[in-house]
């Protein structure tokens, strides 16, 4: 268990970590025009890889893939720490983004595999937390690894985790698996891996080193949706497609699948949006901004363990209309912040807002595993991971271009009639956080500026309210069973003869 929940940290930490030292990065390697590709290539094979290796650890085991996934993206994690330029960085990115791809999808299957279904709640709990909290740790620890150490060591400390959770899983997980007498959909690998990748793409590159309505832009969206297409009409042709759509006839996998779309799209705002308020409006700095965020990950990490404790008593569906109310409760209210808001009224938001996001890391996935034996589980729960990384990576594109664009309209506003340079009316938000900028800016046009940071991240939060209240209405599409706890309810023949054996 130690061993699985050491390859999820490290997977689902990487994007976040290495998003906070990119500044640092740049700085030294250069490359500021392909700085978006370091975060794409890990992006685009760790997704395509998702459903591949959920599909192949069906057919052939999970330990395997697993350990493989754990072996690659610690290959990656050394490359990048030595890289000596961007452009090296950048492939060994999608290195470690091809062994992340194996690990989270698999270590959630693995629970419903070895742990009894009475201990699924504490243990799936447990599991969704560090999923959930890795995503808000991540920028802390990259700050204070690039402020106090090097920004090298944000791929080497995953080292000694990776090669622990190594040791732990090759010498802890004993599998007997049967290997199923399955083909592998290699037309819907060479068409979904390039609709992924062009997405991705599209998604990072546009608004930043292209505009959106470029050539660029548009051929890649286009081409995305080509090998889309060809991919879904390839999957309901072949006989062992990588996704099932029978998978979707079942209400409980299509509901868990719906809400985490929408609530991974509103959730990654908040990580997003709240450290730049705290730095760029209050003032603080990158430490400070990350730490704002220990009061969410705690209160995510106690609704992930009561949420997966209470579907064992009450229904999924229950659960999830609880912690959607309370969700979109504190998005509404970090809806008000303002310059003039306190650190401690931040914080009960925050609160409000991770003990509504928090059962969903745990309660989602393993109801999207109920339904399905040990041939399908790896394959429903990569589906859920892929799903829950690409709303998250649409959410923040979108949102990302809706607050800059209204953090430009702000400024004109704020500075309508005043002589300023051209270019503080296109600024990114994010160059208010240069200190540099701060020490030379006069101090009433500091104040403007932080102003119109503020409004746009509070009107950013009023948008957010949409995905926040779809994902409340489709938990309505879950159904109202429990988990099920009685033994052998859930599983194959082939586990409940070797617990028979066992006994």
């Amino acid at each position: 268990m130690i061993g699985l929940l050491l390859g999820i940290l490290v997977s689902a930490m990487d994007n976040t970590i290495v998003a906070t030292a990119m500044p640092t990065i740049i700085a030294d390697l250069g490359g500021l025009d392909r700085f978006v590709w370091v975060t794409a290539a890990y992006m685009v094979t760790e997704m395509a890889g998702m459903p591949i290796f959920g599909k192949l650890s069906d057919i052939y085991g999970r330990k395997r893939f697993f350990v493989f996934g754990l072996v690659v993206f610690l290959i990656g994690s050394m490359l990048s720490g030595t890289a000596q330029n961007i452009t090296e960085l950048i492939v060994y990115r999608a290195i470690q983004g091809i062994g992340g791809g194996a690990l989270a999808p698999i270590a959630f299957t693995i629970i419903f595999d070895v742990v009894a279904p009475e201990q699924r709640g504490k243990i799936g709990g447990l599991f969704g937390a560090v999923f959930g909290l890795s995503s808000i740790f991540g920028p802390l620890l990259g700050a204070y690894i690039t402020q106090y150490l090097s920004w090298r060591w944000i791929f080497y400390v995953n080292l000694p985790i990776g090669i622990t959770a190594f040791l732990l899983i090759l010498l802890g997980y004993r599998e007997s698996y049967v290997r199923l007498q399955e083909n592998i959909d290699w037309f819907g690998v060479i068409t979904m891996v390039p609709a992924v990748g062009m997405l991705m793409f599209a998604l990072q590159l546009g608004g930043t080193s292209y505009a959106w309505n470029s050539p660029m832009i548009i051929g890649l969206f286009v081409l995305a949706a080509v090998f889309l297409l060809a991919f879904l009409w390839i999957e309901a042709r072949v006989k062992e497609p990588i996704i099932t759509y029978s998978m979707f006839r079942n209400r409980l996998y299509t509901g868990s699948n719906l809400v985490a779309l929408f609530s991974s799209s509103a959730y990654v705002v908040a990580v997003l949006f709240i450290p730049l308020f705290i730095q760029g409006v209050m003032g603080g700095n990158a430490t400070n901004s990350g730490l704002i965020l220990l009061p969410m990950m705690l209160a995510s990490v106690v609704a992930s363990q009561v949420g997966a404790m209470l579907v064992m008593k009450i229904s999924y569906r229950t659960v999830m209309l609880a912690s959607g109310i309370l969700f979109i409760l504190g998005i509404y209210l970090l809806t008000t912040i303002a310059p003039d808001t306190t650190h401690l009224t931040i914080t009960l938001e925050m609160i409000i807002t991770g003990l509504g996001i928090g059962a969903s890391f745990s309660v989602l996935s393993m109801g999207a595993m109920q339904s399905f034996d040990a041939s399908k589980r790896a394959s429903a729960s990569s589906t859920m991971n892929f799903v829950r990384e690409l709303a998250m990576a649409v959410g923040i594109t979108i949102y990302g271009t809706i607050q800059k664009n209204d953090f430009s309209s702000q400024i004109q506003k704020a500075f309508s009639g005043v002589k300023i340079p051209a270019s503080f009316l296109h600024m990114d938000p994010r160059a208010i956080l240069s200190p540099a900028l701060r020490a030379h800016v006069p101090s009433f046009v500091m104040n403007k500026l932080s102003n119109a940071l503020a409004y746009s991240i509070s009107h950013i939060f009023a948008w957010t309210l949409i995905p926040a209240a779809l994902a409340l209405v489709f938990t309505f599409v879950l159904t109202k069973e429990k988990m099920a706890v009685q033994w052998g309810k859930t599983e194959d023949s082939s586990i409940q003869i070797d617990r028979l054996i066992e006994r």
